[in-house]
């Protein structure tokens, strides 16, 4: 009898050691009490897991985060995530590496928040507080233009082998982003490389990225590493560099884009570059983007409305952009570069509204820029000269679209004329708008109740 109990006595503790290796192996998070509603997640190389994060807890990241290959991120409407503050090794920051999947579902009246950990949503924080956390990075497997078609993404150390972006399927899916607030992002990971508000890296077209706010990251509110991304409905306010960026021959499309500067910081609204290594490479860099609304720093901030640069193309078409020192300007270079883009077709800006920016004429408002042996010759004038000649020709406008900006007060749908001279829509995907712009002049804000800039006051 005694060894009979011996036996059934080392089976048990067997059994337990085994449960416990294994929940070892599979635990992602640190134990927490069970009383609280914050719930620490770090990464012990394992991932998140294939794992749904519910609206009851708050979950706090703590150091870089990842869902890995093969996993799932579920996280329900209404969720609050916050990044522990730190920089360098200890920056914190939601990451979904290449072949893992996100599936971030918010609503109108439950967004999905990220914050910072001393965020209590309650105005603990300023609205243009940057820096005090990392971002959200989603890494997919579509196609880039530089050598060898893969990258590590910026924000992240080069030696994580989870930072890794690119591939050959620009139909990638990464999941759904829908109605996300990310807010105060953007800590220094070392040598003034900062997070993005939202970064995606070889994301493909398979991917749902609609209703989004950056708001006040440090670096930039969105940007684009190559890939496909289709995104609606994006917001970036009070970023303090550039507030849409792309790189690496980005090819998607987007719609309904906001870009809000702040008067004491911020670089360009749109940082465009084409390629990074070789800068001639292809895929040439052509998203789509329609009815974007972009709010500039002011006249005395002496910035950029759009930069093309690095061989760079791109489509800006029913758009209105307001309040800025400078317009757009095409970088002219003595070998290929992005003006070659604009006299081939690849780079277009057509049907836009230009308001408050320059001297208002279209030579102050379209411009080349000169670089890499390039200089003010003959040739280079005349390449001036027509870019700005194409200002009329595409149908731009420089006209008051009638909207409200400065003194820490927006009002982004028009009152102006902003629903005559429209270019017909690219593609399916894009959704008919018979108006110029991000808002709908004879509707309420689509941005209204779950962004932080119109619950804080901001903007109606």
């Amino acid at each position: 009898m005694a060894t009979t109990t011996l036996k059934q006595l080392l089976v048990l503790v067997c059994a337990v050691l085994v449960l416990n290796a294994c929940k070892k192996d599979d635990d992602t998070t640190t134990p927490v009490d069970p009383t609280t509603t914050d719930q620490l997640i770090t990464d012990n190389g394992n991932g998140t897991g294939t794992v749904t994060w519910t609206k009851d807890k708050v979950y706090v990241l703590d150091g870089l985060v990842f869902v890995n290959d093969g996993q799932t991120l579920t996280i329900e409407a209404g969720t609050v995530i916050k990044g522990n503050p730190g920089s360098g090794v200890n920056a914190s920051a939601l990451v979904v590496a290449r072949g893992g999947k996100i599936m971030a579902e918010g609503t109108a009246s439950e967004p999905i928040i990220f914050t910072n950990v001393t965020d209590d949503l309650q105005g603990s924080v300023p609205v243009k507080a940057k820096g005090l956390w990392g971002g959200l990075i989603v890494l997919g497997k579509a196609s880039l233009n530089s050598d060898p078609g893969e990258s590590a993404i910026e924000g992240i150390p080069t030696s994580e082998a989870r930072g890794i972006y690119g591939g050959t399927d620009d139909n990638d899916n990464s999941g759904t982003l829908r109605y996300i607030s990310i807010r105060h992002g953007g800590t220094d990971i070392g040598d003034g490389n900062e997070i993005n508000g939202l970064t995606l890296g070889g994301v493909g077209s398979g991917t749902t990225i609609d209703h989004i706010e950056v708001i006040a990251n440090k670096d930039d509110g969105v940007e684009f590493f190559g890939g496909a991304p289709r995104c609606k409905h994006m917001i970036v306010a009070f970023c303090g560099d550039d507030s849409f960026d792309y790189d690496e021959g980005y090819r998607g499309m987007g719609q309904f884009w906001v870009a809000i500067q702040e008067a004491e910081s911020g670089d360009r609204v749109g940082e465009h570059d084409g390629g990074t290594s070789p800068e001639t490479a292809l895929p040439y860099a052509t998203p789509n983007i329609y009815n974007a609304t972009y709010v500039g720093r002011g006249a005395s901030a002496g910035k950029r409305m759009l930069t093309f640069r690095d061989n760079a193309g791109g489509h800006y078409v029913n758009s209105i952009f307001v309040n800025q020192d400078k317009g757009v300007d095409v970088e002219l270079l003595s070998g290929e570069g992005a003006f070659d883009r604009f006299q081939d077709g690849n780079l277009t800006l057509e049907h836009n509204i230009f308001y408050d920016i320059a001297d208002g004429t279209a030579a102050g408002i379209f411009q080349v820029s000169f670089g890499d042996g390039a200089s003010a010759n003959t040739d280079s004038l005349t390449a001036a000269a027509s870019f700005a000649d194409y200002f009329n020709t595409a149908g731009n406008t420089v006209a008051d679209p009638g909207l409200i900006y400065g003194n820490d007060s927006w009002q982004l749908v028009p009152t102006g004329m902003v629903s005559d001279n429209l270019a017909s829509l690219p593609d399916s995907w894009m959704t008919e708008a018979p108006y110029k712009g991000a808002f709908d002049p004879n509707a309420a804000s689509w941005a209204k109740g779950w962004t932080l800039i119109s619950t804080s006051g901001l903007n109606d």
